[in-house]
């Protein structure tokens, strides 16, 4: 028998398909935005440490440049809002990291060689799309690289 009306779609088998999706489709929604945020978050995360690596990266090539170290590392993170840059350190330490100078004010005594050590620390803050339950309205990332290069 064909039903004519216009509510023969809500009946039977079609009706209860109906209320599935209706039931089902606001937590797919919900677990797209958190692969979204979580997305964002993860990749808010990895810009911080490319610009921690980036800045030391710089710094081991001049290690007492310490304003190219912090351009360097807002350079390598254009994308990210609110990034921080701490005054980077430098310092000489002996190859086998026995004894570290900051500022290289005076030189270790070594029995191996020394050799300059670049620290450059980054920090940004995370805003999730919508305010989740348990978690904070924002997120403090922060990441540090230091790298080492030939000296003396």
């Amino acid at each position: 028998m064909r039903h004519n009306n216009a509510f023969s779609v809500l009946s039977g088998e079609h009706g209860g398909s109906l209320v599935e999706l209706a039931l089902t489709l606001p937590l797919l929604f919900l677990l797209l935005l958190g692969a979204i945020d979580f997305g964002r978050a993860y990749y808010l995360a990895m810009e911080i440490a490319g610009a921690a690596h980036a800045g030391a990266e710089y710094g081991a090539q001049y290690p007492t440049d310490t304003a190219g170290m912090q351009a360097a590392a807002t350079a390598d993170a254009p994308d990210v809002p609110g990034l921080t840059v701490n005054t980077p350190s430098y310092g000489c330490e002996c190859s086998d990291g026995t004894s570290f100078s900051a500022s290289c004010t005076t030189t270790p005594t070594c029995t191996t060689n020394v050799v300059y050590r670049a620290t450059v620390s980054v920090s940004a803050t995370y805003k999730p799309i919508i305010p989740w339950p348990k978690l904070p309205s924002s997120i403090s990332l922060s990441s540090s690289a230091t790298m080492r290069s030939g000296g003396s």
